[in-house]
């Protein structure tokens, strides 16, 4: 998520073109949300990862329908608490069936709201958007489930947001060699700040809050930051392949919901299965 060096903005701009200080109030805000629920009422929690993923939703199928591309909002948020839902009150199994269902309910819904001209192309869209952000967020359901979940889903996020700062930061003051074409303004000197800050972090809360190993938290981190970046490199391919800029604008300094869960969601499946093996 690392911006290399551009030119400075105004208005409280940063070398990266980043509103910095809406970015920090926004950021402080949303910890103060998620420190606030998941450490009183999970459930609370739970369904504020149910409306942040459910805005994300929206805005990626506005940014689809800039290209024709119709996704129904209503179905796949509807799949969105039953895979949420499925997850945290029935495992693995019910949050998968729950996602294969929606997915049949999707091809049904397109079948029978318009002719066949451009059936794959919707059907695709939709099913990819049930998929991505939605079944990959009921990952954090099952993180939040076990009696130390709190912790659990507090490490996923700390090491996240650790590769998105860590990363940051090399990339303004080192910054120098682009990593990919993809999204240009991303680089090596970036990506290492991330899997240091991410190695860095796992290792201390895993040690700390669930009594690991140093390695088995670095081991946890390293593979965050690797899967943060490839995250934020998907979804950089489909704003390219849109021809927009951000997918939305519900947060200051930080765009839509989406800009900020892209390297969340690809970041639960790994953090979710190195945990179930390791506690």
């Amino acid at each position: 998520m690392e911006k290399s060096t551009a030119g400075t903005s105004s208005s409280g701009g940063s070398r990266t073109g980043r509103n910095l200080p809406a970015a920090i109030a926004v950021g402080l805000v949303l910890g103060a949300l998620v420190l606030g629920t998941i450490y009183t009422v999970k459930e609370l929690f739970l369904l504020v990862a149910v409306v942040c993923v459910g805005v994300g939703v929206v805005e990626l199928a506005r940014a689809f329908a800039t290209r024709d591309i119709v996704v129904p909002v209503p179905p796949v948020l509807l799949g969105l608490v039953a895979i949420q839902a499925g997850a945290y009150w029935g495992g693995p199994v019910w949050m998968l069936a729950a996602f294969a269902v929606f997915a049949f309910v999707l091809l049904i819904w397109r079948m029978f709201s318009a002719g066949t001209d451009g059936f794959v192309r919707d059907a695709s869209a939709s099913v990819f958007t049930l998929f991505y952000p939605a079944m990959l967020s009921g990952f954090v359901a099952l993180l939040l489930k076990p009696e130390d979940g709190s912790h659990r889903v507090l490490i996923f996020i700390a090491v996240t947001v650790a590769s998105d700062i860590g990363g940051y930061i090399a990339g303004v003051l080192f910054g120098r060699h682009q990593l990919t074409a993809i999204s240009p303004k991303k680089t090596w000197e970036g990506l290492a700040g991330s899997l240091i800050a991410c190695t860095a972090v796992g290792a201390w809360l895993v040690t700390w809050l669930l009594g690991g190993e140093l390695w088995q938290g670095a081991l946890m981190g390293a593979l965050g930051a690797l899967l943060a970046t490839v995250g934020d490199l998907i979804e950089s391919m489909i704003k390219r392949d849109l021809g927009i800029k951000d997918l939305g604008t519900i947060l200051p300094g930080h765009g839509g919901l989406m800009d900020r869960l892209d390297s969340l969601v690809t970041t639960l499946v790994p953090v979710w299965l190195l945990m179930t093996l390791f506690f």
